[in-house]
């Protein structure tokens, strides 16, 4: 009997833990938008749960969502964004406004009281101290990447992976990547081309900062550069630098460089965005990525030329939503980097994508999702469950 006792003790006890441990671990949804106070909306600013791995950035049009557990409503979630001032906030205490909105304020610097070196120098000071401003220690990136595929302007292909990646920042090549999710909608383009790899390598390769021998690859020391404006980030006077090819005039690049640690804050190629935050150490991470291109004719087959093929583009972006430094948590298995992201060989899991911390909405998102549902009237969650395996 006493046994018996015991037994139906510890089996109270453990419930008991169990159901805490579950109720500590409801979800909670902290979603808004990021505005100035002028009520413009501030896109991707950097969004971090202070003291943790998790984050976000806001989408193009300011909007944010980031799902959280009940046990996180103590913690302070960080807002952050060039030409602004940062703010932070208890999560329980946002939940609780009124409004669902963060305003940032405008930081106003006394850029005529510093005295401005060459240009140059403040980009030769950057890729010198590259390794020590960012993060270069061994850790892992876990981001949602997505293209739209559109002909004619129209959305006919949208592909959606969730990718963890081995990285060591900009200083170095491009790291282990491992596609974990994938889910695309049905496939209308006229020009069905496959890729022969990930375009997560286009993204590192694209990034004047990472040392990769490719295409893409520029010799920034001898690029011409101008002040093309100022700004600042987190209190630090931030430079706009803009630098052009002298062998190639359209070759253009802008980098934010802070005036007193050479940190890059921002890059611009062409219609390539990379915005860095800072990590909780205060290195550089990147937080969110965005590209846009089309083929030119000589990468279109022969046959389809004279086709809407001609028209087909690609539209990227990335949003980092955990940043991991634990050598016990950074494992990452080798899987489809040198593949077509919409070709990826993974059991699609619905719960999986229930459960993610979407972006909302953004004017774009709907545009692409409205020309999908319009080709043949099929809901896009609709071809999602028919298409994915």
């Amino acid at each position: 009997m006493k046994q018996l006792t015991t037994i139906t003790f510890l089996l109270f006890i453990f419930l008991g833990l169990n159901t805490n441990a579950i109720q500590a671990q409801q979800k909670v949804v902290v979603k808004g938008i990021v505005i100035d106070e002028f009520d413009n909306p501030i896109p991707f600013a950097a969004i971090t749960l202070v003291g943790k791995t998790k984050g976000t950035s806001s989408t193009e049009d300011g909007g944010f969502s980031l799902f959280l557990t009940s046990a996180e409503l103590e913690d302070t979630l960080s807002f952050s964004s060039l030409g602004f001032i940062p703010t932070k906030v208890k999560v329980k205490d946002y939940l609780a406004q009124k409004e669902q909105k963060i305003v940032l304020k405008e930081s106003v610097m006394e850029m005529d009281e510093i005295t401005i070196l060459a240009p140059k120098h403040y980009v030769l000071s950057a890729l010198k101290s590259l390794k020590e401003n960012t993060l270069s220690e061994p850790h892992k990136l876990e981001m949602l990447f997505r293209r739209a595929g559109t002909e004619e302007g129209k959305s006919k292909f949208f592909v959606e992976n969730y990718v963890a990646v081995r990285d060591r920042g900009p200083a170095y090549g491009t790291g282990i990547i491992q596609v974990l999710h994938s889910r695309k909608s049905a496939d209308y383009r006229y020009w069905k081309r496959e890729q022969w790899r990930h375009p997560i390598i286009g993204m590192h390769e694209v990034n004047p900062l990472r040392p990769i021998s490719s295409q893409h690859k520029r010799n920034l020391k001898k690029f011409k550069w101008i002040v093309d404006g100022e700004t600042s980030y987190d209190g630090e006077e931030v430079l706009i630098l803009k630098g052009t090819n002298p062998k190639k005039k359209w070759d253009n690049i802008v980098l934010f460089i802070g005036i007193d640690s050479y940190k890059v804050y921002r890059i611009e190629r062409g219609k390539s965005l990379y915005i860095y935050k800072k990590h909780q150490n205060g290195k550089l991470v990147i937080s969110y990525y965005k590209n846009d291109w089309s083929f030119p004719k000589w990468n279109i087959p022969k046959e389809l030329l004279g086709t809407p093929a001609e028209t087909l583009r690609y539209q990227l972006e990335a949003f980092v939503y955990d940043v991991q430094t634990d050598k016990k948590k950074i494992k990452v298995r080798a899987y489809g980097a040198d593949k077509d992201m919409g070709n990826l060989e993974l059991p699609y899991d619905p719960v999986f994508w229930q459960n993610l911390s979407m972006p909302p909405d953004t004017k774009f998102y709907k545009q692409i999702k409205a020309g999908l549902e319009s080709n043949f009237g099929v809901p896009l969650e609709t071809q999602y469950k028919l298409v994915n395996k």
